[in-house]
């Protein structure tokens, strides 16, 4: 059986590190750091495999006041780095990809236009790419989570997965960043009935789920983004990545 990939998430508003909780980027406080390339090669030095960073202020602006950063990231640690935030057409995934990021993060081009997205796919391949599930309700929401669509997750997850999508995030935002616990039945729900991988996202607070998730990876759940409850502490440890990946759980 696999390990569970435990992903930090570095959220970016402002060229500063945020929280973010239910897809609504609030301001940095002291457990965060206001330097994300700075938070970046702290998670690496944690032990992190793999980065998550999203771009508020491109996402909710179309500003790229932030892609220096970004890039910094990617040339100051040695590992993966997946990157989202807003990306609306071919031109302005091309300019992501020139950053020096491993895979681009895409939102809602994917349903708004599906031309551009196969354009996309065609040009950086599949394994370059994650495509987001983000969920309210039991209905997909695009547009920066705030236009809701009357879609079931699941069939929106098989429309992707036949335009060549490969690999998913899966994200219900009710629960993100609340530390109330993950909608885990969600991500098993789609791995077990596509053949997606796919990466769950909100709402993983404690051991306990990571180590359920874990026990999922045979149905295709191969990691996790996890972003408030590493910086606020809410593991025994914070090393619990190592514990997960390396699948002894006594």
């Amino acid at each position: 059986m696999s390990n569970l990939l435990v992903i930090p998430s570095i959220d970016i508003k402002d060229g500063k590190t945020v929280r973010v909780v239910q897809g609504i980027p609030e301001l940095s406080c002291n457990d965060y750091g206001n330097d994300p390339v700075e938070m970046a090669m702290i998670w690496r030095t944690e032990n992190a495999k793999f980065l998550h960073v999203v771009d508020f202020d491109h996402s909710q602006l179309h500003s790229k006041k932030n892609y220096k950063i970004v890039r910094e990231i990617c040339e100051s640690v040695v590992i993966p780095v997946e990157f989202g935030g807003g990306i609306s057409s071919y031109d302005e995934a091309a300019m992501a990809m020139d950053l020096g990021i491993t895979r681009l993060v895409i939102g809602s081009l994917a349903y708004t236009k599906p031309t551009e997205f196969e354009k996309i796919i065609n040009k950086f391949g599949s394994s370059r790419l994650s495509a987001a599930i983000d969920i309210i309700a039991n209905k997909i929401v695009i547009r920066g989570r705030t236009e809701l669509i009357d879609l079931p997750p699941l069939e929106y997850a098989k429309q992707l997965e036949n335009s060549g999508v490969k690999r998913v995030i899966v994200t219900d935002v009710s629960k993100n960043g609340m530390l109330e616990g993950a909608n885990i039945k969600l991500s098993k729900m789609i791995a077990e009935n596509t053949n997606l991988k796919v990466t769950h996202s909100g709402g993983v607070t404690n051991r306990e789920e990571l180590f359920e998730l874990n026990d999922l990876t045979k149905s295709g759940i191969d990691s996790v983004i996890i972003g408030r409850a590493l910086y606020e502490n809410q593991f025994a440890c914070q090393k619990i990545w190592r514990i997960a990946e390396s699948g002894i759980f006594d």
